[in-house]
């Protein structure tokens, strides 16, 4: 008990360290250095001493301190929450597993969103191999490391990441614990973004973003009772064009069939081989019906990651796509209804995670729209 209580004295020196730290958003920005490294002491300090000491308390402690072992492990989720500094507890491929208040606001992706996706799906496209490359060596325990990154949100600003190796208690595998910070300027103190004002190109994309909902909505809600086709390929041609070069639609949950493509209006040679395509040779239709989840990819390094068509071409590559985005199309309580995928070709911008998020919910109401008519 003596150590317990020794451990509770060390954590709640801990968290008045911590309450000190809240006010670094007022020191001057050359300052900053100074502070952020003691952030990441106090980061270091629970991953490699709190940490340790808290499973060695649980595999040995008595059962009646058991309540008060889970009150602090409690305590320690809510400090790694409230840490005033963008931080993310990532696995060896760095899909991350939490992400705190502050990195929520900096990177602009919602906690439930980037759960369970890889960070670097956040990150400019050049420093995305870099990142995954020094994540699994600090996961191997080949020490520390930091480098200089760009967060697809604000591809201007440089931001310097911060890698340490951690061990969550009963886990078999080493997490990593990725600090994030602007490598030049300090984080505003109201909006926790590099940046004190979004630029013209953001706000005119998150403007289009919400036409198109507006769009897809007033579409859905026009399609005609009954017939589950009619609003898929009502959803198609909103999304044609407008958001995507191409759409692809395969209904069905057992079985998908090829419902609707849409793309380039010069090529209708190259639409009639996607449309006569089996989605069922399609790896990544086949993922999405299955896993349920959302793919995104910029620049897909996978030629055949769609299949091949009929004359045995790469799909991806005689679509000349250059980032994509795969959907199914589901409910919270229903199966999978089909799945959308959707190109961008040329030297056209490539999908953003903010445009991601968009179709994700987009989806999820098309899936609706289908259940009920």
């Amino acid at each position: 008990m003596a150590q317990t209580d020794e451990f509770g004295e060390e954590l709640a020196d801990f968290v008045r360290r911590v309450s000190e730290l809240k006010t670094a958003r007022a020191v001057p920005a050359d300052d900053l250095p100074t502070v952020l490294d003691a952030a990441i002491f106090e980061l270091d300090h629970v991953a490699g001493q709190l940490w340790p000491w808290y499973e060695r308390l649980s595999a040995g402690g008595p059962p009646g301190v058991a309540s008060v072992d889970r009150q602090e492990q409690q305590l320690l989720k809510a400090l790694f929450q409230r840490v005033p500094v963008p931080v993310a507890l990532v696995d060896r491929e760095t899909v991350v597993r939490r992400l705190n208040f502050a990195a929520t606001s900096f990177t602009g992706v919602r906690a439930g969103y980037a759960t369970g996706r890889p960070l670097t799906g956040f990150l400019a496209h050049a420093d995305r191999a870099a990142f995954r490359s020094q994540t699994a060596a600090v996961a191997r325990g080949e020490g520390d490391r930091s480098l200089t990154v760009h967060v697809q949100r604000h591809p201007s600003v440089p931001v310097r990441a911060t890698l340490t190796a951690l061990r969550p208690s009963g886990e078999p595998r080493t997490a990593v614990l990725v600090v994030l910070q602007p490598a030049s300027s300090r984080v505003p103190p109201d909006e926790n973004v590099p940046g004190p004002l979004p630029s013209l190109t953001e706000t005119t994309r998150h403007a289009a973003l919400m036409d198109l909902l507006d769009t897809m909505t007033t579409a859905l809600l026009s399609a005609p009772a009954g017939d589950p086709s009619a609003v898929l390929d009502r959803a198609a041609g909103v999304l044609h064009g407008r958001f995507a070069d191409w759409v692809v639609a395969d209904s069905g949950s057992a079985r998908l069939t090829r419902t609707t493509v849409l793309g380039p209006f010069d090529g209708a040679e190259e639409v009639a081989a996607v449309a006569a395509q089996d989605p069922a040779v399609c790896p990544l239709v086949v993922e999405a019906a299955r896993g349920g989840s959302t793919a995104l990819q910029v620049r897909p390094e996978d030629p055949d990651a769609f299949g091949r068509d009929t004359s045995g071409a790469p799909v991806l590559v005689r679509a000349n796509a250059t980032s994509l985005l795969c959907v199914p199309l589901i409910t919270a309580s229903g199966p999978v209804r089909g799945v959308l995928t959707l190109f961008r070709s040329g030297a056209r911008l490539a999908f953003s995670m903010a445009e991601a998020q968009a179709m994700d919910m987009m989806s999820r109401h098309i899936a609706l729209a289908m259940n009920e008519r």
